[in-house]
């Protein structure tokens, strides 16, 4: 009897909502090309605006500000450059500081200089270490140019939340620039690029329900922008060229608006699930380690050890069982190695940690049965290590 897999990898992907989906599929039946005059053309065009009205609302921001993108990672290599417009006014970034837990895709510093791009701490709960930031901001050469920092809002294999207000308000003070990475954040928490005090947000579609291959660069105002990354027929006002891609935007304004309207039933809900899983987890392993569980977190990332279980081990085992979790960041072309993430935190880089992550429509009987499994990779461990 074949049973159905248990899929605990919402951090990776979210499954695409009915919704996303409904909309990518009447858009990708349609034809005609956003920047094209005829009926056709202005078709896509107002389809295309109405995924970046809703875009824009998940963040609370402006829809002229939005830009889209093919996904996070272009996002994030279009923002994190040394060369700025305000307005006609070339303006230059000096450096970029980056939280020692950033995603890949910021963590390489995009089109900064290798030398350029420099590592801020974190502290063992998870969270930007801000007397690092202070340090690095006070010594930073103005001469070279202003300031940039890049922080997520929720980390993507712990869940925890980041100060961002504590670290916009010393970006301010400095006159530099914030980036933040809400690809983690926005549909889980509330989200407002101005409350957050960020000059550019970045977005991605599939982390909410969405299809893959759309992003958003979200900004504050339309006066500050990067010099483009993708040159061509100018569209998204000459901020990134190339024909748009109307079904995914379309699945993503949908899966943004489905997103905005679940936020106050989410929380609830997830956490829920959550605390149900880490409670069962430690009774069937009680040295079980759940990092960032003293810090905020959004409700739907448990990311944990099991002392004496590899990363990798565990991932197959967890796989073999029918339940699909991660080691962490699934971005990285399938590698399994230490996490990069722990090892900022100062924990023992010889611990495998496992992250699960579920969403709105993660089942009790799911949970239940992914306990079900964690109780017996727990107990195999036990018993390995008692033959040893």
């Amino acid at each position: 009897m074949t049973t159905t897999r248990i899929y605990m990898d919402w951090n990776a992907t979210a499954p695409m909502s009915a919704a996303a989906r409904d909309a990518f599929l009447t858009a990708f039946d349609l034809t005609g090309n956003g920047s094209s005059v005829h009926a056709e053309g202005r078709r896509i065009k107002t389809l295309i605006e109405g995924a970046r009205r809703d875009v824009a609302a998940l963040c609370d921001a402006e829809p002229a500000c939005v830009t889209f993108t093919s996904g996070a990672t272009e996002a994030a290599n279009m923002v994190l450059t040394p060369d700025f417009r305000m307005g006609r006014t070339p303006l230059r970034i000096g450096r970029l500081y980056v939280s020692a837990i950033e995603h890949p895709a910021v963590r390489e510093g995009g089109r900064f200089p290798k030398d350029r791009v420099h590592e801020l701490a974190v502290t063992p709960a998870g969270t930007i270490d801000l007397d690092a930031l202070d340090r690095a901001l006070a010594d930073h050469p103005n001469g070279e140019g202003l300031p940039m920092v890049a922080v997520m809002l929720v980390n993507n294999e712990t869940g925890v939340v980041q100060p961002i207000a504590a670290v916009a308000a010393r970006v301010k003070d400095a006159g530099g620039l914030l980036v933040v990475d809400a690809v983690q954040a926005v549909g889980r928490i509330p989200v407002s690029i101005a409350d957050l005090g960020a000059d550019f947000v970045i977005l991605a579609s599939h982390k909410i329900g969405g299809p893959k291959g759309a992003g958003a660069l979200v900004a504050r105002g339309e006066v500050l922008m990067p010099h483009a990354l993708i040159h061509g027929g100018g569209q998204e006002k000459g901020h990134r060229s190339g024909t748009e891609n109307p079904a995914a935007l379309a699945g993503f304004g949908a899966a943004a608006r489905a997103a905005k309207a679940a936020l106050d039933s989410y929380a609830a809900d997830v956490t829920a699930l959550r605390s149900r899983l880490e409670m069962a987890m430690r009774d069937a392993a009680p040295d079980v380690l759940i990092h960032g569980v003293n810090s905020p977190r959004v409700a739907n990332t448990t990311f944990f050890s099991l002392p004496g279980l590899k990363a990798e081990t565990g991932q197959i085992a967890f796989d073999l069982e029918g339940v699909a979790l991660s080691a962490g960041s699934a971005c990285s072309s399938g590698k399994v190695g230490q996490s990069h993430v722990l090892m900022a935190m100062g924990a023992d880089p010889a611990l495998g940690a496992l992250r699960i992550s579920i969403g709105p429509t993660t089942t009790v009987d799911e949970i239940d049965r992914t306990i079900d499994v964690f109780a017996r990779i727990a107990g195999r461990r036990r018993l390995k290590s008692a033959a040893a």
